[in-house]
């Protein structure tokens, strides 16, 4: 049985289960509009989380073939599975930030083997040893969750008002989980007139008690050096000036005081860039540096694949440190390693 909440005002929450994740499952919102319900995010593409998707509609007294659209958070799995499965169900259109947009229609032209030979490059350059690459060099390419994500058909633009009858649902473009994911603003009175402006779905860009993944953004096409926990604090200072009454997430539970938990994550990655400043005493390549990290885990505890996270999360950081001038790449260094300054 979908477990199924109520937020009052046309918004509803369902429990989507992602299988053999220690998050659970994802938050997927129903919003009533007056041509039909619109889902926030759908979950991940899987018998099971279809079912309980279906479930949950049903409990709201609709049905996957009356969803009139789907506003996309970003592109990951666990938000976008489902979505081509709802709108064959229903014809309801996909509307997903162009940045995101853009890493679907990539996700669909690549060959897994394509993703298989960057990867394995990416952890040779951060300096990962040869018994953790060895297997991606002989691993055959598979079709994976994600890789043939369904084509969104309408484009969320930051700052407009999204085409939902009868609601007030504002895009706020917060780059850095991902570099089109969006919060969505429903500027409309609390129904239990709690203080603040409206509430924000706020998929994984602002959750409770978690810090979301910060990585490098992986386009094996593209050389661009970015910055995303660059993007990710100053997205987090972007939401929090909006004061929203609630925020409903993508994961765990709803809760308030945004301006709160956004001091919360801009202290923590704060504290967290000064602690590798400290391990960066010595060059270390960004494996030595995610080897050193603090994670929930001891890092031999730590599973192959969560792994390739964390050191794109240290990279992620390192990249941040470098541009505020506070670390730089050793000259001549291979794999590169890198120092405090």
């Amino acid at each position: 049985m979908t477990q199924v909440y109520d937020h009052g005002g046309g918004v509803r929450s369902l429990q989507v289960p992602i299988p053999d994740n220690p998050l659970g499952h994802t938050l997927v919102y129903v919003v009533d509009t007056d041509r039909g319900p619109v889902l926030v995010d759908t979950g991940w593409d899987d018998p099971a989380s279809w079912d309980a998707l279906a479930g949950g509609l049903a409990a709201c007294g609709t049905s996957p073939s009356e969803i009139h659209g789907v506003v996309i958070t970003h592109h990951h799995p666990d938000h976008h599975g489902l979505s081509g499965q709802v709108r064959e169900a229903s014809g309801a259109w996909i509307a997903m930030h162009a940045a995101d947009g853009a890493i679907v229609r990539r996700a669909r032209s690549t060959r897994p083997g394509r993703w298989l030979t960057y990867m394995t490059a990416k952890l040779e350059a951060a300096g990962a040893p040869e018994e953790h690459v060895a297997p991606m060099r002989t691993a055959r390419p598979r079709s994976v969750p994600g890789l043939a994500p369904a084509l969104p058909d309408r484009e969320i633009v930051p700052g407009d008002l999204l085409d939902l009858p009868g609601r007030r649902l504002r895009a706020i473009w917060t780059p850095g989980h991902t570099p089109g994911h969006v919060c969505l603003h429903l500027e409309e009175e609390h129904p239990a007139r709690l203080p603040g402006h409206g509430r924000l779905f706020s998929g994984d860009h602002l959750l409770p008690e978690i810090t979301p993944h910060i990585g490098l953004y992986e386009d094996p096409d593209d050389a661009t050096v970015t910055d995303p926990l660059g993007d990710y604090l100053d997205s987090l200072e972007r939401v929090g000036r909006l004061t929203p009454a609630e925020v409903l997430p993508a994961h765990q539970h709803a809760f308030t005081d945004a301006a709160s938990r956004v001091r919360e994550l801009l202290t923590h990655h704060e504290d967290r860039l000064t602690g590798l400043l400290s391990l960066l005493a010595e060059p270390l390549t960004p494996w030595q540096l995610a080897e050193r990290m603090e994670w929930n885990r001891p890092w031999e505890q730590i599973p192959y694949g969560s792994k390739n996270i964390a050191v794109s999360e240290a990279e992620a950081h390192l990249r941040r440190l470098v541009k505020l001038g506070r670390a730089e790449a050793v000259p001549g260094s291979g794999p590169v390693t890198y120092v405090a300054v």
